[in-house]
C-alpha cells in the first residue's frame, strides 16, 4: 500500500490549494507540502514566507515520522491551504492517541525522541486527531503561512 503514489495539485486564482499525496516517508511529505505552498504563493502572486513554510515543513516532518514510529505507518496524507494556513492531514494504523512526553531534565537533553508532538502542537494553530471507522486514527494540523 505504502508503495502507491499519487499526487494531484490544483491551485487556481481565487480558490484554495489542494494537494493529496499517498505515501511512506517524509521527505515525500515535505515535498508535496512544498510544492502546494508554492503553487498557491504563484497563483496569489504574493511571495512565500520561509519561516512560516519552516514551520510547515517541520510539522509535517514531525507528524509523517510519529505515524511511521508509533502509529504503524502512514496510510494517508493530505495537504492543502485553507485561506491563510496549510492543513496537513496524516493518518495512521494505530487508535493510540498521541501523548507529550515528560518533560526533559537537563540530564536528558541530549536524548533523541519525545520533542516531535510537542514541536507540532506549538506551531500548528489547531490541531485534531480523528478516530477513523476503518480503524486508526487521522492528525490534522493548521500552520499559519504568514
Amino acid at each position: 500500500m505504502c508503495n502507491e503514489h499519487r499526487t494531484e495539485t490544483t491551485v487556481e486564482p481565487g480558490s484554495r490549494g489542494y494537494g493529496t499525496t499517498r505515501l511512506c516517508r517524509p521527505a515525500e511529505a515535505r515535498r508535496a507540502v512544498e510544492r502546494v505552498v508554492a503553487e498557491r504563493c504563484r497563483a496569489a502572486r504574493t511571495p512565500c514566507d520561509p519561516d512560516a513554510l519552516g514551520d510547515a515543513l517541520l510539522v509535517v516532518s514531525e507528524l509523517t515520522t510519529n505515524a511511521i514510529l508509533h502509529g504503524g505507518g502512514v496510510t494517508d496524507f493530505h495537504v492543502d491551504v485553507a485561506g491563510p494556513c496549510l492543513r496537513v492531514s496524516v493518518s495512521d494504523r494505530s487508535d493510540e492517541m498521541p501523548v507529550a512526553g515528560a518533560p526533559l531534565e537537563a540530564r536528558d537533553r541530549h536524548r533523541t525522541g519525545g520533542r516531535g508532538w510537542p514541536i507540532v502542537c506549538r506551531l500548528a494553530r489547531d490541531v485534531r486527531v480523528s478516530e477513523l471507522p476503518s480503524g486508526g486514527k487521522c492528525i490534522t494540523a493548521e500552520v499559519a503561512l504568514s
